[in-house]
């Protein structure tokens, strides 16, 4: 197994991979990345998986976001959660969009694939309080 600072190199990467408009818009990025039985706990509180996730990507429109704050937290030899916050630095400062997410990674197949996601929309004023959310 990798060293922990490798596995957070390389999930980072692939964090920052998914961000991506070009990843998020094509349908065999994201069969890649996602794995079979991926679930996603939305902001507006609806579920996701892979199918619907995929398919909902593919047709939206996305704009540029930047990774923040990036953690792993090593659960077992093969599971990894990450931490971090997504800014949407093309919005006015008032009403830039950030939000906390959180995933979990799983290594199988010689390769990480995300099983399950969670973003949360976060309001300015508790970002200015808290700049460092763990």
């Amino acid at each position: 197994m990798e060293t922990e600072a490798l596995i957070l190199e390389k999930l980072h990467q692939l964090e920052e991979r998914l961000l991506r408009p070009e990843i998020r818009s094509s349908k065999e990025e994201l069969m890649i990345l996602l794995a079979d039985d991926f679930v996603e706990f939305g902001s507006s509180g609806r579920i996701f998986y892979k199918q619907q996730i995929t398919e909902a990507l593919t047709h939206s429109l996305t704009e540029h976001m930047k990774l923040m704050d990036f953690q792993v937290k090593i659960l077992a030899s093969d599971v990894v959660l990450t931490t971090f916050r997504v800014v949407k630095p093309n919005e006015p400062r008032e009403a830039m969009r950030n939000s906390l997410r959180s995933s979990i990674w799983k290594f199988f197949d010689d390769r990480w694939q995300m099983v399950f996601h969670q973003g949360t929309p976060q309001q300015w004023n508790t970002l200015c309080k808290f700049s460092n959310y763990t």
